[in-house]
């Protein structure tokens, strides 16, 4: 019952749709309508300007943050770190399918890191720096995105992390895998957007 109450918070924290919020309410922009359609951050950025993109990555990781951070351990009896993390997963399960927007959210990835950063914040200091490279070389944030995916289960490996965590950051890799798969197709196609800075604000 513990477990099932901590994962429902979660997902509920996780689904609360705080892009599509702070973006309608401060430029009056249905992140939906413009753009990818997507409601996190890189959408953001491009309907509303950096600043906006910025505050959405923060509030989007903020909610995996405290899915591991303070549900896990208000719902659960000494929760260990795969517990947790698990917890981080429902949150980003929340961002990606919220029910309050017909299960149309975003990709999961700022809400990964929050959750990493607060179960592993070695692994998330590892992914994120991979994403940093890449998206940096090539500005592609999708591809950034998908070699930060694959980070996360080879560094939990690599650090002798234990396998039920493994296997809650496969899950994670495989929840922004398939969120990017119009990305892939966009690739593909030669017609996916390049990273840049240049907004409405």
């Amino acid at each position: 019952m513990r477990t099932t109450l901590a994962w429902l918070v979660s997902y509920l924290l996780g689904a609360i749709p705080t892009g599509w919020l702070l973006v309608r309410a401060t430029a009056r922009v249905d992140l939906r309508t413009v753009g990818s359609g997507n409601i996190g951050a890189t959408n953001a950025l491009r309907a509303a300007g950096p600043w906006m993109g910025l505050a959405v990555l923060v509030l989007d990781g903020l909610k995996g943050w405290l899915a591991v951070g303070v549900i896990a351990p208000a719902c659960l009896e000494s929760p260990d770190v795969s517990a947790r993390l698990a917890c981080g997963v429902l949150a980003v399960v929340g961002h990606d399918f919220p029910v309050g927007l017909k299960f149309r959210g975003g990709k999961g990835v700022a809400t990964t890191i929050g959750a990493l950063l607060g179960t592993m914040p070695e692994v998330a200091a590892g992914a994120l720096a991979g994403w940093a490279l890449v998206t940096a070389a090539c500005r592609y944030v999708s591809i950034g995105s998908l070699v930060f995916a694959v980070t996360i289960p080879t560094l939990q490996v690599a650090l002798g992390s234990p396998p039920p965590a493994v296997g809650w950051g496969a899950v994670l890799a495989a929840l922004i895998v398939v969120r990017h798969r119009s990305n892939l197709q966009r690739l593909r196609q030669g017609t996916e957007h390049r990273l840049s800075f240049r907004g409405r604000g």
